[in-house]
């Protein structure tokens, strides 16, 4: 299986009978190969229908844009779906913002430099220079941008204009700034957070810390894309590990950041591959 002929469609739409058939029918009909699908249902009995399809395009018999045009007119009218085909070999574009924490970036980078991660990465902010020699040694430009108290909404707009038309899809690989709802906005569903939290718990500052003076027996970290509402988006990854009360702080940061830069470089993994259905404040991963 090449990605250079696979495409991938999404669908979201409310549960009844026949779906699948009129969906693998009408990829049927244009020469089109399916070699996976999955799917989900909420509830059986009025609940919502959640399926991810990757098929070959190597003898599709019309043009994308064709197929595109008959599926909206012919099958997603029938069943009132919300739908998007991806195509694996239009690369997406990343960008990443860090802060000083060097260790959930440089996941990113390793993976992306091993092929891993099947994305374009066109930059990386920080509000630090800490980083810049690291990140250029992998080949990808760096951009000092700081921010401080009185320049924060020109910093912010200075972020956004490096964006524009070069990302994708962001993602905050330990940046300890909180965007505001302006720089957001524009990429609903397409800012990925790492949180050094299994949350719901020990939101905010210094959660290992708190997690130490609560004594708890398991640590984590957890992947979500960003909203408006501080570390409440929707959940993408997680992962625990145990501890006892052998652990002080600086041991439980250690196993912390091994969990967090686990968790971010799946969860970005899942985003690029097109595996994540947004349903309200929560995901489907296939």
């Amino acid at each position: 299986m090449s990605l250079e002929t696979t495409a991938r469609l999404l669908i979201t739409c409310p549960d009844k009978p026949g779906i699948v058939a009129a969906v693998t029918g009408f990829l049927y009909s244009h020469n089109v190969n399916i070699n996976t699908l999955d799917q989900h249902s909420s509830d059986p009995e009025g609940g919502n229908f959640f399926m991810r399809l990757e098929f070959q395009t190597p003898h599709l018999d019309i043009s994308k844009p064709a197929l595109e045009k008959a599926f909206g007119e012919v099958v997603a009218p029938r069943f009132d779906m919300h739908w998007r085909i991806h195509y694996a070999w239009e690369r997406k574009k990343m960008a990443i913002l860090v802060s000083r924490w060097d260790h959930c970036l440089l996941e990113l980078l390793w993976r992306w430099s091993r092929g891993e991660l099947h994305c374009d990465i066109s930059m990386v902010i920080s509000n630090h220079p800490d980083l810049r020699e690291a990140v250029e040694s992998f080949g990808v430009p760096f951009h000092h941008i700081p921010v401080i108290k009185e320049n924060r909404h020109e910093a912010d707009q200075a972020m956004l204009k490096l964006l524009d038309g070069q990302a994708d899809f962001v993602v905050l690989a330990r940046y300890m700034q909180i965007l505001p709802k302006e720089f957001v906005a524009p990429y609903s569903r397409r800012i990925i957070n790492i949180h050094h939290s299994f949350l719901p718990a020990f939101i905010g500052a210094d959660p290992y810390r708190q997690a130490y003076e609560r004594g708890v027996k398991i640590i984590g970290a957890t992947a979500h894309y960003v909203t408006e509402e501080l570390d409440a988006g929707p959940i993408i990854e997680q992962d625990v590990a145990r501890v006892s009360h052998r652990y002080n702080v600086e041991a439980l940061k250690d196993l912390g950041r091994d969990l967090e830069r686990q968790v971010l470089a799946r969860a970005v993994r899942c985003h690029v591959d097109d595996r994540i259905i947004v349903d309200g404040n929560k995901t489907v991963v296939f």
